[in-house]
């Protein structure tokens, strides 16, 4: 799949929220969306292009951020 950079990082932030929405694990709107973007941006500036691997290294750095703040995770 190919696509302009924003139609990428929204594809690939998109994919992230709705999983995390999903399973419970959403905490803090605007904090999560931070991260999240964040997360994604910065593998964005390395080359990965690819949304669902965007989307699931950024779910699984938000994870490891909830889990190292002593936040709870979905249940």
């Amino acid at each position: 799949m190919t696509g302009t950079t924003p139609a990428i990082l929204a594809n690939a932030f998109q994919i992230a929220w709705d999983y995390l929405e999903a399973t419970g694990e959403l905490g803090n709107p605007d904090q999560t969306a931070q991260h999240l973007l964040d997360t994604i941006e910065a593998m964005m500036r390395h080359g990965e292009r690819r949304p669902l691997l965007l989307s699931n290294k950024a779910i699984a750095a938000y994870q490891r951020f909830r889990a190292e703040q002593g936040l709870p995770m979905a249940s």
